[in-house]
């Protein structure tokens, strides 16, 4: 049977109590180093493996410190507390002796308690009525999801117009599809295409500096969800100075709030 092109990618070999050995994977390649959705997922999968584990994920920050190169990294990741229903961690990829990404997860005992949502998955026409984009690929990693943009596509060919907002809607799920799990939700939350370029009209270069994912969804939820469509929507907020930032949410296609999302992004002119 073959595996999962994404379970290839955050596939981890333990090398102790509290560390693994990975390899990035060239079907998640990027402009450079790879997708940065992937790296965060190989950072959770660290603790998703960890044997002393408490719950399932809540909240989980990365920091993209450095360009992962192509080849072996090491994973390391530890419960710097545990209390009676949540536990804090913190986790490394490193190359060379280096980080390339830091990390820290909050994973809870999750108890049943009084739920709202105030987050308004907007309308939309059901996926399989939306052609997924016509240009080609530029790199790798946008062949392993299938997305089905609502409104807000990347701007190409570049008019170099300023659109006044950078508001971007779109159906997604892995290529080919893969039932949910929480790794797969945290690389998902990085799918979306820099918000100064839909704003401005034009590229530029730009990297992810840190990304945090909320987990609102516990893991029958997103077992519920199985390999369906996400709905995903992100929006700018504040750009300037060479940074700007973006808030995101994900919901299952029966209208379920699956995680929020909020990076801050480097960009050069």
């Amino acid at each position: 049977m073959n595996t999962h092109p994404f379970d290839n990618a955050i596939a981890l070999a333990a090398t102790g109590q509290d560390g693994w050995e990975g390899r990035t994977s060239p079907d998640y390649a990027n402009f450079i180093g790879p997708y940065g959705g992937i790296m965060a997922a190989q950072a959770l999968n660290a603790v998703m493996l960890h044997p002393q584990r408490l719950g399932e994920p809540v909240a989980f920050t990365v920091n993209f410190a450095a360009a992962m190169a192509d080849g072996p990294f090491e994973a390391r990741a530890r419960p710097a507390r545990t209390n009676r229903s949540t536990q804090h961690w913190i986790v490394e990829l490193l190359q060379d002796g280096q980080a390339v990404v830091t990390a820290t997860a909050l994973t809870a005992i999750r108890r049943e308690t009084w739920s709202g949502d105030e987050a308004v998955m907007p309308a939309a026409r059901a996926p399989q009525e939306l052609a997924p984009p016509t240009q080609p690929a530029r790199v790798a990693w946008l062949g392993r999801y299938d997305m089905r943009f609502i409104g807000g596509s990347v701007p190409y060919p570049w008019d170099g117009q300023d659109r006044g907002h950078s508001r971007t809607a779109l159906w997604v799920r892995d290529n080919p599809s893969r039932a949910l799990d929480f790794p797969s939700l945290t690389s998902m939350a990085d799918i979306f295409f820099p918000r100064v370029w839909l704003r401005r009209g034009k590229p530029s270069v730009v990297g992810t500096v840190t990304m945090t994912v909320y987990f609102h969804a516990d893991g029958a939820q997103l077992q519920a969800a199985g390999a369906g469509y996400l709905l995903a929507q992100a929006q700018g907020q504040g750009f300037r100075n060479g940074y700007f930032d973006h808030a995101g949410h994900l919901w299952s296609e029966a209208g379920v709030l699956l995680a929020t999302t909020h990076q801050l992004v480097y960009f050069k002119e």
